[in-house]
């Protein structure tokens, strides 16, 4: 039994068969987003001086 490949899949596969090269370009797309350093003393440092949410949002007497 033959497994269903849409449409889609199929014009992506040849696609990535006749640029071999989007590989190495996807990777370095996705390196500008996501391959980051955590600074950890930082993180730290923003979570303490976030302001804490107030526990009903939409009171409307709030700002009186």
């Amino acid at each position: 039994m033959a497994l269903y490949e849409s449409e889609y899949t199929k014009f992506l596969r040849e696609m990535r068969e006749k640029h071999p090269e989007w590989a190495k370009e996807q990777e370095e797309g996705l390196a500008l987003l996501w391959d980051k350093t955590v600074d950890v003393e930082e993180q730290k440092r923003i979570r303490e001086s976030a302001e804490p949410a107030r526990a009903y949002p939409y009171d409307v007497h709030f700002f009186r």
